[in-house]
């Protein structure tokens, strides 16, 4: 154990038995969910009785859950922006209890292009830093040897823009990473200075350069792209990188800003830079196993982002992967409690929640269920009240239930949103687009990480499968594997191909790196961020044959 990690155990010690009964409280109240969630409605009601959105759904007369369901209807974000607006320009109380400051805005994309800007109140962010730490200790509970080691995050800055008001808008995440106490925040090893770079090339070099050569034991980041893509900037750029190390330099291909030069300090590591040449030379390319001893990986891993597992594995083996749970701007909504699956056990503790069964998603007033309501294997729509003005909001996540702990249900994430595509009644998902690819990849030997898929309106109507870096007759191969896989996940598509009413897959190869420009494009133009991007894999317009 070294020096540090021995002088920094007391302190660890303190902070663990305080986390840890945070995570003794999360698991026992699991046992109770009803009553643990009525309780929360009853405080959440109470706490803002006298904000304008309270008194205009006469919270004062709430005293039950059925009469909070008829006073408060299921609404979109869309439909809560007149009460955000106000929020935003300095009228805190339309959503939230007097006294109450915003310290930030969350914002995140909306479903129109406009971003969502979500106000956090000390009450908000220290749910979602609660959230963290239930999900932290057990992970390092379970991976000891992470114990007082380094951790890689990648995350964005908090403060992107500002409000009418001057307050901060950004990632929360920045914030967290801000704020952490003093002991967990020694244990980051990439400067805060970093997340306001603009340039992904330039901040992953830099990132990797501040990180190799440190005890690093886990690698956190939202969307696995964000680490894959960390690795290969290294690999892509190892011979500068490995000069760097060696001189003690940061030289990244592109601007880095005098800014944030001026806060790093980095030192000449001449004996790992002559290691990590050998490695590449023997190995031919870097790999993460060539800097770091990790003990596990966080990030996402549920519905589309699957996709990039395969890919994780061949750059960093069989480190162990926890997901990191489905968690928005809007609040953390499971935590998941073992590796090797994107499911986790609802956050009961901080939000209200409630659930459309997925059938009745479009229905005019759909009817929801609670927490404790629902049966492993049906799929639901997620719906949250809690301490950031949200009520009865609907998230819009499409979510499966796979167990239960205790009386709550054990959710996966499967997709954003409706994502259905339909040409001839066949309603097919981008989570059974995005698990056909991963059948079809694994029967045709063609890896595929990024590909779009998209109906067109034909003499015989069909799918069209948009993709780069294969030749002509591995792209045919992989739509016949694709079209395969989609019938036997979807019975509707099973029947429509084969009474002849849609026609056979057909691939589209597209130009090198077509589709990751086009990304970049949609981030940019959207003021978006690529740790938060999603790439859609399932374009749910049709095209005609002539467009």
């Amino acid at each position: 154990m070294s020096l540090i990690r021995t002088l920094l155990r007391p302190a660890a010690y303190v902070t663990s038995l305080r986390v840890s009964r945070q995570l003794g409280v999360f698991l026992r109240a699991h046992q109770r969910t009803r009553e643990v969630q009525e309780c929360l409605l009853r405080e959440l009601i109470e706490r803002h009785r006298q904000t304008d959105f309270g008194r205009d759904h006469g919270f004062d007369r709430i005293r039950t859950y059925e009469d909070f369901r008829s006073a408060v209807p299921i609404r979109s974000y869309e439909e809560m922006l007149p009460y955000m607006q106000r929020v935003l320009e300095g009228h805190t109380t339309a959503v939230l209890p007097p006294g109450e400051s915003v310290r930030m805005f969350a914002m995140t994309s909306g479903t129109t292009g406009k971003p969502k800007y979500i106000p956090a109140t000390s009450r908000f962010i220290a749910t979602i830093r609660r959230g963290w730490n239930t999900w932290g200790l057990q992970a390092l509970n379970d991976h000891p040897k992470a114990w007082l080691r380094r951790i890689v995050q990648i995350s964005s800055p908090m403060n992107e823009t500002y409000s009418p008001t001057g307050v901060p808008c950004g990632a929360i995440s920045g914030l967290l990473a801000a704020t952490q106490k003093r002991i967990v925040r020694g244990m980051y090893v990439v400067p805060g200075a970093l997340s306001g770079i603009d340039d992904p090339v330039v901040k992953y070099y830099a990132i990797l350069r501040c990180s190799i050569g440190r005890d690093v034991a886990i690698v956190i980041t939202a969307n696995p792209s964000s680490t894959i893509k960390l690795i290969e900037t290294g690999q892509q750029h190892a011979e500068r990188l490995i000069r760097d190390i060696a001189d003690g330099t940061l030289q990244p291909p592109g601007d880095l800003g005098a800014h944030v030069r001026k806060a790093l300090r980095l030192r000449a590591n001449p004996s790992l830079a002559r290691r990590l040449q050998a490695s590449v030379e023997r190995d031919g390319m870097l790999l993460p196993r060539h800097f770091w001893n990790l003990a596990f990986l966080g990030n996402w891993t549920g519905g589309t982002l699957k996709l990039y597992l395969r890919r994780v594995r061949e750059l960093f083996g069989d480190v162990p992967i926890r997901d990191i749970g489905l968690l928005a701007s809007e609040g953390r909504f499971t935590v998941p409690l073992v590796d090797g699956t994107p499911a986790g056990v609802a956050e009961i503790l901080d939000s209200f929640l409630e659930f459309i069964p997925a059938q009745e998603r479009q229905s005019a007033s759909p009817p929801a269920l609670r927490a404790h309501e629902l049966e492993v294997g049906q799929e639901y729509f997620l719906v949250v009240s809690n301490w950031a003005g949200l009520w009865r909001y609907n998230l819009d996540d499409r979510v499966r239930v796979v167990d239960h702990v205790g009386q709550s249900p054990v959710l996966e994430f499967l997709s954003r949103g409706l994502h259905t595509a339909n040409i001839t009644g066949e309603k097919i998902t981008e989570h059974q687009v995005v698990e056909a690819m991963r059948l079809a990849s694994a029967r045709s030997g063609a890896a595929v990480n990024r590909f779009t898929v998209q109906g067109v309106f034909d003499r015989t109507p069909h799918y069209e499968l948009r993709l780069e870096r294969l030749t002509d007759g591995q792209s045919e191969l992989l739509a016949r594997s694709l079209d395969e896989a989609l019938s036997v996940l979807n019975i509707e598509y099973h029947s429509k191909r084969s009474s002849g009413r849609l026609g056979p897959i057909r691939p589209v190869l597209l130009r090198q790196e077509e589709l990751e420009h086009e990304e970049v494009r949609k981030i940019r133009d959207r003021r978006g961020r690529s740790e938060q991007y999603k790439h859609q894999y399932l374009l749910t317009d049709v095209k005609t044959a002539e467009s």
